[in-house]
C-alpha cells in the first residue's frame, strides 16, 4: 500500500486520466474530488463490499460433482 501525506487543494494522479483532489479537510474527515472517465465505477469500501457480497448471492453455486 502506498501512503501518501496531502495537503488541502493537492491532488494525486492514477495513471493518465484519475485524479484525486483534497477539497476539504474538517476534523478527522477529509473530503476527496474524483475525476475519472465515466466508464470507471466509484465506489465507497464500504458500499462495494455489499455490491459484492449480493453478487455472491445471485451467482448459483459451481456444480463440483466429478464426471470422470
Amino acid at each position: 500500500m502506498l501512503v501518501l501525506t496531502r495537503k488541502l487543494g493537492e491532488t494525486i494522479v492514477i495513471g493518465d486520466d484519475i485524479v484525486i483532489k483534497v477539497v476539504d479537510v474538517h476534523g478527522k474527515q477529509i473530503r476527496l474530488g474524483i475525476e475519472a472517465p465515466t466508464e470507471i465505477s466509484i465506489f465507497r469500501g464500504e458500499i462495494y463490499d455489499r455490491i459484492q457480497e449480493e453478487k455472491k448471492k445471485t451467482i448459483p453455486p459451481s456444480n463440483t460433482k466429478d464426471e470422470s
